[in-house]
């Protein structure tokens, strides 16, 4: 072994970032289609964005009468699963919901 040591005296430079930017968000919309039904909307609603009953039920109405639901915001890439889950989902059971992500 040698007897070297590093050296343990000296300064420390250290710098303190302050501009720190919050990640972009993003909205996911379920769209209305005339063949998922209402229940299976709900449970995508309880399922996948963790929503209880009451909120899935006035989110389905919002998406059965205006079209359109915000389902929740999101980072890109929790936005982007949620999304692909829908989908996923939506493909098994055999219904043509859509589901889309904008940005906030």
């Amino acid at each position: 072994m040698s007897g070297h040591k590093p050296e343990s005296e000296g300064d420390v430079l250290s710098e303190t970032r302050e501009d720190v930017t919050e990640p972009p968000l993003f909205k996911v919309l379920l769209l209305n289609d005339d063949y998922t039904t209402m229940e299976f909307v709900v449970e995508i609603l309880k399922s996948v964005f963790h929503k209880s009953a009451e909120e899935a039920t006035r989110i389905m109405l919002n998406v059965h009468i205006a079209g359109v639901g915000l389902c929740g915001v999101y980072t890109y890439e929790i936005a982007e699963t949620k999304v692909d889950t829908v989908h996923t989902l939506s493909n098994e059971h055999g219904f043509p919901l859509k589901c889309t992500m904008e940005r906030e």
